[in-house]
């Protein structure tokens, strides 16, 4: 019990040394990109290191399953080094049960990561595309949705319409029971117009069986013009319109079913949004994987050449069983095959195939 915690606080310390040390590595890396960026538009020093602060959490969180494998390289060849491991060995004690504590550690990691990391960095991403469009000056599309269908506002410097819709197609190009709300930048509410559907044709909204309300008048309702066929021009392209919802990594873990829900009562489809909240749920296995991974070629006792060999392979199995996983995540958005397979299966199998190596050059 002595040497399982042991095991247990020396990879955990590994593991946050590792992870400190990419941080700062990554926080240089991205402060010169952000100074490149913004070169020549007078955005001060705080403000680009407010962005990096912003930024680099979600790069750190990508990249846990190497964080994962390099931490657990460095504990078991320390182990290896000072012979730690075949005094276990000699005292009767099989080499394997040293993985359990790395494991559990590792365990505990990955729901601390995907329960509180991945909120706390959906916020910082959020905030980071906030700040550097406000840095920009840049004027995106903005989409909303909740219960009650979708919002979406178009617009420029003369002025702005807001688009509510109760449902709208997959690819974002039909909505129906649509509402078109237009403003001035300095006179407010210019018009209102209801109609059955719109549909989004070269640049310009079609609305069908509309109804059209001008408010420069005292009285509306009176002089509300109805429209079998009405056009009002778009500077919007569907792809606008679905990217406008914004990756799935930048929405909280706890927030992503709600929002499949909203999203599929709204007639967009959920597939990639499913995909991700999937494979978010399978980060703690993932990184139980790696940890297997990084075990197995380095447990025993080496010396040499044959100590940069066995790292060689843990660290290309690793990356195999990490693009697989992406892999086949892609195969899964595109409908190609199941999502709980192209999710949890490469994890799974990232666990079996160590572990089977594993039990053979220990125990077999």
């Amino acid at each position: 019990m002595i040497f399982d915690f042991y095991l247990a606080r020396r990879f955990a310390g590994t593991l946050l040394f590792v992870t400190g040390i990419f941080f700062g590595i990554l926080v240089l890396i991205d402060l010169v990109d952000q100074v490149r960026r913004f070169e020549g538009d007078g955005v001060a020093f705080l403000s680009l290191l407010g962005l990096t602060i912003l930024s680099v959490p979600s790069t750190l969180y990508a990249i846990l399953p190497l964080l994962t494998i390099i931490a657990t390289l460095t504990l078991f060849l320390s182990l290896s080094k000072t012979s730690e491991l075949v005094v276990v060995r000699a005292a009767g004690r099989s080499g394997s049960r040293a993985l359990l504590p790395p494991v559990l550690v590792t365990l505990v990691f990955g729901i601390f990561a995907v329960a509180v990391l991945n909120p706390m960095i959906a916020a910082t991403d959020a905030a980071y595309e906030a700040q550097k469009e406000t840095l920009l000056g840049d004027n995106r599309t903005e989409l909303s949705v909740g219960n009650d269908g979708l919002w979406l506002r178009q617009g420029n410097t003369d002025g702005q319409i807001v688009i509510h819709a109760e449902r709208a197609s997959a690819d974002g190009r039909v909505l129906r029971n649509v509402t078109f709300l237009g403003f001035d930048q300095s006179d407010g509410p210019s018009f209102r117009i209801a109609a059955d559907e719109a549909r989004l044709m070269d640049g310009n909204w079609v609305l069908a069986n509309a109804k059209e309300w001008r408010f420069d008048m005292f009285n509306p309702e009176l002089r509300a013009v109805r429209h079998d066929r009405l056009s009002v021009p778009s500077d919007l392209t569907a792809e606008q319109i679905l990217d406008s919802f914004g990756a799935p990594d930048s929405i909280s873990i706890w927030a992503l079913p709600g929002f499949i829900d909203d999203l599929q009562q709204a007639g967009f489809s959920a597939l990639r949004h499913q995909v991700h909240l999937q494979k978010e749920l399978s980060v703690p296995l993932l990184l139980v994987a790696m940890v297997l991974v990084g075990a197995t070629f380095t447990m025993g006792h080496f010396r040499g050449m044959r100590t940069g060999l066995m790292v060689l392979s843990s660290l290309t199995l690793g990356f195999a069983l990490f693009f697989s996983q992406n892999f086949a995540q892609i195969l899964a958005e595109s409908g190609q095959i199941p999502i709980l397979l192209g999710t949890w299966g490469p994890p799974a199998a990232a666990i079996l195939l160590p572990l089977g190596l594993l039990l053979h050059l220990e125990d077999g």
